[in-house]
């Protein structure tokens, strides 16, 4: 009977769990979607009473329209090569940052990595003024240019603590081999950690792709000129100028959402590895 009582709350235990993360996924998973299902409506459908999440009229109207509407075109360019451009940045100076400090010592390096956890734990918003007369002072505004230099700026601090974690787990014995056989850190950097490192690379590609696809307010506040807007502000005008017609503005989320997915799915092969690579280190 004990037996039977254990094997019982085990069962149940199991239950719950699965009970909860379906709960969870429909959650997530449901959202998505109606946003798929509205933006394969038209607009008579979209709107009606009693709405279906299997259109029964299915039409790609609505990604058609957005695309060619309010130089959506555009503000997507703007935002690729602002979120592409400032990704490669960011991935290239928090590996530098993140190996010098893993691996060499050298005065106030102690100091001076907490002095950069300490910017993580200032809110983004409190320095919302200061970076905006400091882009103003620059003549940063009105520029994409500019964009990239306060993104990879407020992303490098978090991504070099992430990866000082995962290569303090690196072995040193494959470095101390590249030295003995004549080479150098340069060497070792380009030819051994940045191969090694690729669970971890992936995972900081991943997350800042992602946070300057979405990034909205600093794209609101340094950038007045219309031609260099981002989509994030585009969608939002576009929210704004067609309020009821929500096929077109999911229309233009879901073709917001394609980059971000194809970034994934590329680069998903790495991201279970380098998602807890530093987590035991730092």
């Amino acid at each position: 009977m004990r037996r039977t009582g254990r094997s019982l709350g085990k069962h149940s235990r199991t239950i719950i769990l699965y009970l909860v993360i379906a709960n969870g996924a429909i959650g997530l998973v449901l959202p998505f979607l109606w946003m798929i299902s509205t933006s394969l409506k038209k607009h008579a459908y979209s709107i009606q009473f009693e709405p279906g999440l299997i259109p029964a009229h299915p039409s790609i109207e609505n990604f058609l329209d957005a695309w060619r509407t309010s130089n959506f075109q555009l503000y997507f360019k703007n935002s690729l090569f602002v979120a592409v451009t400032s990704v490669v940045f960011v991935v290239a100076i928090s590996a530098m940052m993140a190996y010098a400090f893993a691996r060499f010592t050298f005065p106030g390096r102690e100091f001076i990595f907490y002095t950069i956890l300490l910017v993580l734990m200032v809110p983004n918003i409190v320095g919302l003024i200061p970076q905006f007369l400091l882009a103003k002072a620059l003549g940063l505004r009105n520029s994409l240019w500019g964009l990239i230099v306060f993104y990879v700026a407020g992303s490098v601090p978090f991504n070099t603590f992430l990866l000082r974690g995962f290569f303090e787990t690196l072995p040193r014995e494959l470095e101390d081999a590249v030295l003995i056989d004549g080479g150098n850190y340069f060497t070792i950097f380009f030819r051994i950690i940045l191969p090694l490192a690729k669970p971890a690379l992936a995972t900081v590609s991943i997350f800042s792709f992602l946070g300057f696809w979405d990034e909205l307010i600093l794209a609101l506040t340094f950038v007045d000129d219309a031609s260099k807007r981002t989509l994030p502000i585009a969608i939002a005008t576009l929210h704004g100028q067609h309020g009821t017609d929500w096929g077109l503005v999911f229309g233009a989320s879901i073709i917001a959402v394609v980059p971000v997915v194809v970034i994934f799915v590329s680069l998903q092969r790495y991201f279970v590895g380098g998602l807890t690579a530093g987590a035991f280190k730092g």
